[in-house]
């Protein structure tokens, strides 16, 4: 597996591209994925139970196990709009068809932005009417055209050798602020050319991102309009992938390691954040309690608050674990901050606070917690939080 300095369409058989259609002020704020055959795909969705148009509108169209083509804005959610939001985004996916001359069907539709607002559509067809005749298409455009509070596009991509065939994926994202997966505002787009069935895709996309997407936080905020989308083309002409067999566990390997790319990135890029924070949780009784001992430390408040204050107070870290819901023995586990014990079988160690508050100006922290109750282990990753966050958000009108 190697990984490369590629974008969302560096896939065979893709291209993607996004321009200003005016529902920002000035930034790129639609943009759209095409395949130039039809796709297999799968996707994965908010769990708040108010959904926009958009992901209702996808998830039927998901049905179909076939896309050819995303549709994606920003600067409105097209979220709390009712049957109006609900015939704007099916005339979003007509209309891109229209112009890509494919079927309807075919087309997924994903919108972020402000809620509670109707797309004004002539907007919305003037920008697909750009895009169709944009002569310099370029990936990056998509990418920057996906984003709203994000201070930088999110993108991996990495190759792999497959049956003698070179399979490439990559993957773009856009999320910094709410940000608490099962799902959160966050949309990912996963392309790839290797040749696997749609319910397989699915398997992967599911499971994978309970390790991944689902394991962020930034502000335990689920929003309404969340979903991940991958489209598999078959243009790398590889024997399809079977389950079980190794092409299976290696394409794995590299869809994993994008959205774990890409899950960082949406975690150190979180609202206001200075700081990535990574919480390893190590020989835990099984994985579903690793994986939610180290979300639970991840995403409390006081843990990152002492972050962003360079406080090595792991009082704070040993209450977050105490309310995960996970049954444990503290007078077993070690709790290590930056590779400092600080907390070990039931009482603080002698460290030196001073020290360990100069290793927490770094840009990255690592918290390691050692359960001493099995060999299971889970990683959740977040941000600091900071005055900048409570800035940004009281600001920005939802």
């Amino acid at each position: 597996m190697k990984k490369i300095n590629g974008n969302i369409a560096s896939p065979k058989g893709f291209k993607a591209d996004g321009i200003h259609c005016g529902l920002k002020r000035k930034r790129k704020d639609i943009g759209w994925i095409i395949s130039t055959v039809p796709a297999q795909c799968a996707g994965v969705f908010t769990t708040n139970q108010v959904k926009t148009a958009p992901v209702l509108v996808t998830k039927e169209k998901l049905k179909n196990k076939s896309l050819q083509a995303i549709i994606v804005n920003s600067g409105n959610a097209n979220a709390c709009t009712g049957n109006q939001g609900y015939q704007d985004a099916i005339t979003m996916c007509e209309k891109t068809a229209e112009h890509l001359n494919i079927d309807a069907a075919q087309v997924a539709v994903a919108s972020t932005g402000i809620i509670g607002k109707h797309l004004q559509m002539f907007q919305i067809e003037a920008g697909l009417e750009l895009l169709a005749n944009n002569q310099d298409c370029a990936a990056e455009n998509f990418q920057e055209a996906i984003l709203t509070t994000d201070t930088c596009q999110k993108v991996s991509a990495y190759q792999e050798e497959i049956d003698g065939k070179t399979i490439t994926v990559a993957g773009c994202a856009k999320g910094s602020g709410m940000i608490h997966p099962n799902m959160a505002t966050m949309l990912s787009f996963i392309t790839t050319d290797a040749n696997i069935s749609s319910d397989l895709l699915q398997e992967l996309l599911s499971e994978l991102t309970e390790i991944t997407f689902n394991q962020i936080t930034v502000d335990g905020d689920t929003s309404t309009n969340d979903m991940v989308l991958v489209l598999a083309n078959g243009e790398a002409k590889n024997a399809e992938i079977q389950k079980g067999s190794l092409a299976y566990q290696q394409f794995k390997n590299v869809l994993q390691a994008v959205f774990t790319d890409l899950a960082k990135s949406i975690a150190k890029d979180g609202e206001g954040a200075t700081k990535l924070i990574e919480v390893q949780v190590e020989n835990a009784v099984d994985e579903y309690s690793a994986r939610m001992l180290a979300k639970s430390v991840v995403g409390s408040s006081l843990v990152k608050s002492a972050i962003f204050g360079q406080d090595p107070n792991w009082g704070r870290i040993l209450c977050a674990l105490g309310y995960s819901g996970i049954d444990f023995d503290s007078n077993q586990i070690e709790i290590y901050l930056e590779d400092t014990l600080v907390f070990a079988f039931g009482v603080p160690t002698d460290f030196s606070a001073d020290q360990l508050s100069e290793k927490l100006k770094q840009a990255e922290i690592t918290i390691k917690v050692n359960m001493h109750d099995g060999v299971a282990q889970g990683k959740a990753w977040g941000c600091d939080l900071t005055y900048g966050y409570v800035k940004i958000n009281a600001l920005y009108h939802t």
